[in-house]
């Protein structure tokens, strides 16, 4: 049988297909992660340094300031006679350029902060790992161009490490900003122009001439390494306080110069060799002398005006950049006459303390024990800027100490001018605090237009406004309010009488001489039994809200010791409650500034007066007539008559002492013009020994009648001696004139007898409650007395 299959063909057999090997993909997805990754970070990257750059993440400069950093017009302050008070600018500065920095002060920076300077775009990566790798031990990765950027923008970094993080982001992204827009050469030039030594010292022409007493071109190889020494920490490396570590950080900046071949090792050895000889020449920031009292004040307001403005119309405005036109309520003449006699009078005020003070080791306190005058200077050192610069570097706080208590060169307050001496800062402020202190502020009361403001009498030494930021017990210049509201209230008139007996009530007593005394007599001559009846009759709370009415804000305690004057009140407020007085009982608000424009002439705020009526203007009379007893025959016609004030002259006024003769007070109102004066010292324990010396009468009146006699002898003032307070129509002079009138803005009509004898209260009061002393005195001083009694005994 024939085989049928095709010859040469070979038989079909099927065979098993080998197994698929599975696909590796897993270091696809690893690539793919990276990737991924990669890309998020750099955009979340990019993300935030534009957040950062468009203010998302907090404030940035604009272009305009990092174009011109240091393009500003200062803020001009004008009086009401049309002279020019002063100024609204940055700090005091000498700015130099680049080819008036000696080479190796360039050199001595770029090898201590940044080597590589030259190459980078602001920011130099390579010192940022390192800083991050080594956590900042070999060197910070903050590069010149960064360090100008804080300076200039940002600010110091906030040791929240968020903010921190956020702050280090802002400096880069306006560091290369500052990169794209400036030289390398400019960059050098702004950072040393912009750098605050301290001491005044800002930029680095004022700290040459403030340190060694010459030209930032002058400056020796040693001199500029201890500037950049300077630069890491100024407070801690400053040859004024720290001279050994001055001089350890600037053999560093030396050994760093050598290092990087900017020194040969002779020059080295030579440079390291030199000891460091500072040449101290202080200067006076720009705010000093009287005028940084009312500008401090005239800051604070304009601030306020302006926050307003720029809610109202979107348009931002710099006190210190944009040129502003402040007109002021100021008499350049007055304010000088006010300057003038504060300063005749403390000079003859501050001999006389001084050789009572004489040989006392606890100078210049009384009354307290060393304990407490421990806590006293440590509580001043602490609020020193010295003291804040420390504690902000990191030192610890019994080197600090030590530091405190070290001898520096150093300048101090005298009435005779700055003398220069060497002395500890600790020494200093005990010094300090033996320097009597004044405020006097006067206005018209018609207006309520300051004319004078001085707040103290050295910004530089006494940085702390007597007139609105100080308030002390204000004593005997209190009673006129207790006055008023028994006038008001009770019906009382000048010839009504009052038992001037001795009061007791409890354990508290206010000694008396006995007998009644018309209301006149009463507070010619500051008698305080009178003035804590009248209190207890009226009841507290209508003399605080009488008191209220007339513009004082501060707290009033509810008992009776308000009456003789233990509360806490400024110049400023009592000076706009006793203007009402001679305004026809119509309060108006005291103001300094008139009007303010923009660098255009458009005006951005015009002040209008805030008034309102307080009582009758037969009361408001009646208390002008009972203040002229005071100085007519009263407490203050004395020294009134010895400072050669003549009689006939219509002044009403009040004197006030507080307790221990802490604070001396006189309250001096003309027909045209009212003013304020207080003196005192810095601490309550801190006064004359007796009040033949420390009463108001001695501290603070003469200084009113200094002022008040320049001001009569100024003819173009148009104040005159003869001027006359003007009498309501329907005054005849007689007591009888208030009879009937009733209380103006009270409950309808007069109490009854009963009531008088047994005033109703609300609350309990307690009329031997003391209240807390100053935050700054950090000592329980006791309240005042009013002219004459210790009420504690």
């Amino acid at each position: 049988m024939e085989n049928t299959q095709n010859k040469g063909s070979k038989p079909q057999q099927k065979f098993p297909l080998p197994p698929k090997k599975a696909k590796n993909t897993g270091w696809k997805k690893w690539v793919k992660f990276v990737w991924t990754a990669l890309i998020l970070l750099i955009v979340g990257i990019a993300g935030i340094f534009f957040a950062v750059s468009q203010g998302f993440l907090g404030d940035m400069p604009d272009v305009k300031e990092l174009e011109n950093p240091d393009i500003y017009v200062a803020s001009e302050i004008y009086s009401s006679d049309g002279q020019m008070l002063g100024k609204f600018e940055k700090e005091k500065t000498q700015p130099i350029t680049y080819k008036e920095l000696p080479p190796f002060l360039i050199y001595a920076l770029q090898a201590k902060e940044d080597e590589r300077f030259k190459e980078h775009s602001g920011i130099d990566l390579q010192s940022v790992a390192r800083a991050v790798a080594f956590g900042g031990k070999r060197g910070g990765g903050s590069t010149i161009t960064q360090q100008l950027a804080k300076l200039l923008f940002t600010g110091a970094a906030s040791q929240n490490s968020v903010q921190r993080s956020f702050q280090k982001l802002k400096e880069w992204v306006v560091a290369v900003s500052l990169e794209k827009r400036y030289t390398k050469e400019e960059i050098i030039t702004l950072y040393f122009n912009k750098f605050d030594f301290v001491n005044n010292a800002n930029g680095i022409e004022m700290a040459s001439r403030i340190y060694f007493n010459k030209k930032a071109s002058q400056l020796t190889l040693p001199e500029a390494a201890m500037f950049v020494a300077m630069l890491e920490a100024p407070v801690a490396n400053n040859p004024m306080r720290n001279p050994e570590r001055a001089k350890r950080r600037r053999d560093v900046v030396l050994d760093q110069m050598l290092k990087t071949g900017y020194l040969d090792q002779s020059t080295y050895e030579k440079a390291v060799a030199t000891p460091i000889d500072v040449d101290f020449h202080p200067v006076k920031s720009i705010d000093e002398g009287y005028s940084a009292y009312y500008k401090y004040y005239l800051r604070k307001e304009i601030e306020s005006y302006i926050k307003d403005y720029e809610k109202n119309t979107g348009k931002t405005l710099n006190l210190f950049k944009d040129g502003l036109k402040i007109y002021t309520t100021l008499d350049s003449k007055m304010q000088t006459y006010a300057e003038e006699a504060i300063k005749e009078h403390l000079t003859d005020l501050q001999s006389r303390f001084d050789a009572e003070q004489r040989g006392r080791k606890q100078r210049p306190f009384y009354l307290i024990n060393d304990s407490q005058i421990s806590s006293i200077m440590l509580s001043a050192m602490k609020r020193t800027g010295r003291y804040k610069q420390l504690k902000n570097a990191g030192v610890p706080e019994d080197s600090i100490m030590l530091d405190f208590k070290k001898p520096i060169k150093t300048s101090r307050f005298t009435w005779a001018g700055e003398e220069e001496v060497e002395m500890s800062p600790w020494d200093s402020i005990r010094y300090h605090k033996q320097i009597a202190q004044a405020g006097l502020m006067s206005m018209v009361p018609a207006t309520g237009e300051i004319k004078a403001w001085v707040g103290g009498i050295n910004w530089e030494h006494f940085q702390y406004d007597h007139i609105k930021q100080g308030k002390r017990q204000v004593g005997s210049t209190f009673k006129p309010f207790v006055y008023a509201t028994a006038i008001m209230k009770l019906g009382m008139t000048p010839c009504s009488t009052v038992s001037n007996a001795t009061y007791v009530k409890g354990s508290w007593k206010v000694q008396g001489s006995g007998g009644n005394l018309t209301l006149r007599d009463a507070l010619a001559h500051s008698k305080n039994p009178v003035a804590v009846r009248l209190i207890e009759m009226t009841g507290v709370k209508s003399v605080i809200q009488t008191a209220r009415d007339l513009g004082v804000t501060e707290e009033i305690p509810n008992e009776y010791a308000v009456a003789l004057g233990s509360s806490d009140i400024t110049i400023y407020e009592m000076l706009g409650a006793y203007s009402t007085f001679a305004n026809y009982g119509n309060y108006i608000k005291p103001e300094m500034i008139w009007r303010i424009e923009d660098a255009n002439g458009r005006v951005i705020k015009e002040v209008k007066p805030v008034s309102r009526e307080v009582m009758n203007e037969l009361y408001a009379y009646t208390m002008i007539d009972l203040m002229k007893g005071v100085t007519e025959f009263g407490t203050a016609s004395g020294e009134l008559a010895r400072r050669g004030v003549p009689k006939g002259i219509e002044i009403a006024g009040k004197t006030g002492t507080t307790q221990n003769n802490s604070d001396g007070w006189f309250m001096g109102i003309t027909p045209n013009l009212a003013t304020g004066v207080w003196v005192g010292w810095e601490d309550r324990a801190t006064h004359f020994r007796g009040t033949g010396e420390g009463q108001g009468a001695k501290m603070a009146l003469p200084i009113w009648a200094i002022y008040m006699k320049k001001v009569w002898a100024d003819k173009e003032l148009g104040i005159s001696p003869e001027d006359k307070f003007v009498k309501p129509s329907n005054w005849t002079g007689n007591c009888g004139d208030l009879n009937g009138l009733g209380g103006y803005g009270d409950d309808g009509g007069l109490q009854t007898i009963d009531e008088i004898k047994n005033p109703k209260q609300e609350e309990p009061i307690n009329p031997v409650k003391k209240p807390s002393a100053r935050k700054e005195d950090n000592v329980n001083e006791n309240i005042n007395t009013g002219d004459d009694i210790d009420f504690n005994k």
